[in-house]
């Protein structure tokens, strides 16, 4: 039997037309979309499907982003008789972790994340936040940057570690410009400013951290988890209500370290499987875990090939 683990992607790997071939190729699909939309009260068909300006607001983009990867996820389950050992995302895949692990139930938790994206934008208001990309620079030399910055009175923090060599900075916008020529003196390949009105894991977002730990209390299932979920924060697993609460609270406000959670499971899964749209999280798995696969579902098609391939050690059903 091969070890699994669960991996769901977070912001930044949404599109329009996402999820749209599940829907019209799947009678499941299509419930869950319809069923979700009129619980939820936000037209899902037409945030994913349909040219929109609400799509990369992050009160919509996150529901937007952790329903295509239930979907598939509960298309993979309809098929194959499939555990887990552990479940992980990045950012907001880590509430997809949470629903996987039978912790919140999807409209609840899609209910939660549009609250969280509500309380990032509430933070950030007025203070021109962002993020901004840095590549080919080691993490230790970008965090000594950001340090040095800091102390200079600039606001920015390492926010994403998604691999050595490709980090995600936050903080205020005007600030990440004036970094962006001192990343590039130590040897920076390149930096990117992201379409983000949000800084995220770092101080601006402090304000909502309380807001949303009562979302959190009053939300998840008040159970030990089917399989443990690893940290954003602490890069190692938890597998209950408080610990949840208290973690993904923090994790507003701490960096994700991907990386570092990945590395952790080298010697404790053989394969990957990520749900949601994009395969970001294959391509960063390939630096960083290149000698196990991941198989990544975002579509029909992806869909059949990750069936064919995980039948070899589940059961169909």
């Amino acid at each position: 039997m091969k070890r699994v683990a669960f991996i769901f992607p977070g912001q930044g790997s949404q599109a329009i037309g996402m999820g749209k071939d599940f829907y019209e190729n799947s009678e499941i699909a299509r419930t869950i979309v319809d069923e979700c939309s009129a619980k939820n009260g936000i037209n899902f068909k037409e945030l994913m499907f349909e040219p929109n300006g609400d799509l990369e607001k992050t009160e919509f983009t996150q529901p937007a982003i952790l329903l295509v990867s239930a979907i598939s996820l509960t298309l993979l389950r309809e098929k194959l008789d499939i555990k887990n050992a552990y479940s992980l995302g990045h950012s907001l895949g880590e509430f997809t972790a949470l629903y996987s692990i039978g912790g919140i139930n999807l409209e609840n938790v899609l209910r939660l994340v549009h609250n969280r994206g509500k309380f990032m934008a509430e933070a950030c208001k007025n203070i021109n936040a962002g993020m901004m990309a840095v590549i080919g620079l080691s993490n230790q030399k970008i965090d000594e940057v950001c340090k040095t910055g800091r102390d200079s009175g600039l606001k920015v923090w390492s926010a994403n570690y998604n691999s050595d060599g490709q980090i995600v900075l936050a903080g205020i916008k005007t600030d990440l410009d004036k970094l962006s020529p001192k990343l590039k003196d130590a040897g920076a390949k390149r930096t990117l400013l992201l379409n983000m009105s949000v800084a995220s894991h770092c101080e601006l977002l402090e304000s909502a951290v309380e807001k949303l730990k009562v979302e959190l209390h009053e939300n998840i299932i008040d159970i030990d988890f089917l399989a443990p979920i690893i940290s954003n924060v602490s890069t190692r697993e938890y597998n209950n209500r408080d610990s949840a609460i208290e973690l993904l609270s923090k994790q507003l406000i701490n960096p994700v370290k991907y990386s570092e959670s990945i590395e952790y499971l080298a010697d404790k899964v053989d394969i990957f499987v990520e749900f949601g749209h994009g395969s970001v999280l294959k391509g960063l798995n390939k630096r960083i875990v290149p000698h196990i696969p991941t198989i990544s579902i975002s579509d029909m098609a992806t869909l059949q090939m990750a069936i064919n391939e995980l039948s070899k050690y589940f059961n169909k059903k």
